[in-house]
């Protein structure tokens, strides 16, 4: 049969007409459409708006951040989110204020169906060990032990940093030791970190094991690893070494990133090696790389000590170069005394050149000029040059305005002056907290009673306690509470002293101050590894114990006991 043949029409047969009538009928007919009235509006399709876990994240990070945890308490269950390890995660790494983390994460774990995994936990005891709460790290450790969680080589690399960050680098190598006794294999990082942490201290044989022990493994080095081992060889003078290692791995496909480049030219500057840098600095032009504005700065006033032309340094960052500047940036006419006329328009140009075209560099020598020229800025412009200093981690060009305020006897706001204290905290920079410290208080403002018992607790951290003592002393008396004296003695504690933390106690008493939960346990914390205050110990036991006690003791707690229960005190 033909294909046409399928596709032919048929004839139709009418036999008679009835059944033509029928078959007529029988044929399909088109509907008819239904009239649409012109003058009724259309219904627009309602969608609900996306909500991103950004969004989520960043709503609930404010909540934590400006309520009070009672508000918040009310706030949070009527969310409409899907509680999850994911989301509860991303919360706490936002960084919420660390009293207020360590809250919601015990509330989360009261939320019907979800259980903390070891990223949240890992996540926490981070939070922790970020702001030197060894001990409250530990805790969170041993209760990932007690509720079965597993603990992976993530959370032991993360003990072990902090852990030694805090000094005690034998309770670091005990933590290795056990992580690899618990059959958790040790990863890039892990191997990078623990290695730095030995060559830190000196261990070099140990540290040297740990490399030759990674490739064992057959683990590859990355950047990191190689950086690590270049600091230490620069460090100890083996430039050519650390050379032969800075080639080499460019051989095996790794390249010297920016870090990297930043770290080996600030160790070369602090020991002088400028033969080191100029192949370092030949390397960073071959591939585009450029020095951060500190490490500039240092590089440049090396070569300038050793006699040497800075020529290839500025060829390598031609974006920092006081020539870029137009001439409309700096006023060249000469200003022999203070024109407070000018003042105004010298505030709107180097707002201008701040805030709109951001660049810093000129701002550093606008306030040169205007220092020498003894020329006062606006208090506000000033601060907004700290902040946005400080923003973009310039540290020196913070430090370069508040010294301009100082000499000019000009007032930073209070949020200026914190910003550059966090930022020095950050840096390590601990000598400059006090000089700060000091101007903020001279401009009459307060560091408030939190502020002040943590920067305290955090120079001690730093294992600088006698800085510690100095910012203690300059607070005023009325801020001078059980929470600041709670963190002088843990300062001295942390330190070895416990004489002298019995004697701060003793002063506090004197003042009619009575000891809170939280400075009972900083003291016999420290008491207790020592055989000398045995007695005084015995003591203080007892009186935490009849301070628990105490009937209602949560509900009529001061607002001071309560900032240094949630500062040292644990299990709250």
């Amino acid at each position: 049969m033909r294909f046409s043949t399928i596709f032919r029409k048929p004839t139709i047969q009418f036999p008679h007409h009835r059944s033509s009538v029928k078959l007529l009928h029988s044929l399909p007919r088109p509907r008819p459409r239904p009239r649409r009235n012109p003058n009724k509006p259309k219904l627009a399709k309602t969608t609900e708006p996306t909500i991103y876990t950004r969004d989520t994240v960043s709503n609930i990070y404010n909540i934590l951040k400006y309520s009070t945890w009672e508000s918040a308490q009310q706030q949070l269950p009527h969310l409409r989110i899907r509680w999850d390890s994911h989301i509860i995660n991303r919360i706490l790494k936002a960084h919420p204020p660390m009293q207020k983390a360590w809250l919601f994460f015990n509330w989360a774990n009261q939320i019907k169906g979800f259980k903390h995994d070891h990223f949240t936990y890992t996540t926490m005891l981070d939070i922790f060990g970020e702001a030197g709460r060894i001990q409250s790290m530990y805790s969170v450790f041993h209760l990932m032990k007690e509720k079965g969680v597993v603990i992976d080589t993530v959370t032991y690399t993360s003990l072990i940093h902090w852990v030694s960050s805090s000094g005690d680098v034998d309770g670091a190598m005990r933590l290795w030791d056990e992580m690899r006794g618990n059959g958790c294999e040790p990863t890039v990082v892990s191997y990078t970190a623990y290695m730095k942490i030995l060559f830190a201290d000196g261990k070099v044989e140990e540290a040297t094991e740990v490399y030759k022990e990674m490739l064992r493994s057959r683990v590859s080095p990355n950047c990191h690893t190689y950086t690590v081992l270049m600091e230490y060889l620069v460090g100890t003078g083996k430039c050519e070494e650390a050379l032969d290692i800075f080639f080499k791995m460019q051989e095996i496909g790794v390249q010297p990133d920016k870090a990297a480049c930043n770290i080996l030219i600030g160790k070369a500057c602090k020991f002088r090696e400028t033969s080191f840098m100029a192949r370092i600095l030949l390397y960073m032009k071959e591939n585009g790389i450029v020095l951060r504005y500190p490490v500039f700065l240092e590089a440049s006033e090396t070569l300038k000590a050793a006699g040497e032309s800075d020529h290839l340094l500025r060829e390598v960052n031609s974006h920092i170069s006081a020539e870029s500047l137009t001439s409309n940036d700096i006023d060249e006419t000469p200003i022999a005394e203070v024109d407070d006329t000018k003042s105004s328009d010298d505030s709107k140009l180097i707002s201008f050149v701040l805030l709109m075209k951001q660049n810093l560099v000129a701002v550093d020598i606008l306030l040169s000029q205007m220092k020498d020229r003894n020329i006062k800025l606006d208090s506000f412009v000033v601060s907004a040059i700290v902040e946005t200093n400080c923003d973009r981690c310039r540290t020196e060009g913070a430090s370069l305005a508040l010294d301009y305020s100082s000499e000019m006897g000009i007032h930073l706001e209070k949020s200026a002056y914190l910003a550059l204290i966090g930022n020095l905290l950050r840096l390590n920079e601990l000598p400059k907290v006090t000089e700060v410290v000091k101007e903020m208080l001279k401009a009459q403002h307060s560091l408030g009673v939190y502020q002040g018992a943590m920067l305290i607790h955090r120079l001690g951290f730093g294992r600088r306690p006698r800085l510690a003592a100095d910012v203690f002393e300059l607070l005023p008396d009325d801020q001078k509470g059980v929470a600041a004296y709670t963190a002088l003695m843990d300062v001295y504690i942390a330190a070895g002293s416990p004489e002298k933390a019995m004697k701060i106690l003793g002063e506090m008493r004197e003042r009619g101050m009575t000891p809170s939960l939280g400075t009972y346990n900083v003291l016999l914390s420290g008491l207790e590894k020592t055989s000398d205050f045995q007695k005084e110990a015995a003591l203080l036991r007892k009186e935490k114990k009849s301070l628990v006690a105490t009937a209602r003791f949560r509900e009529n707690i001061h607002v001071e006991d309560r900032i240094c229960d949630l500062l040292f005190a644990t299990n709250l």
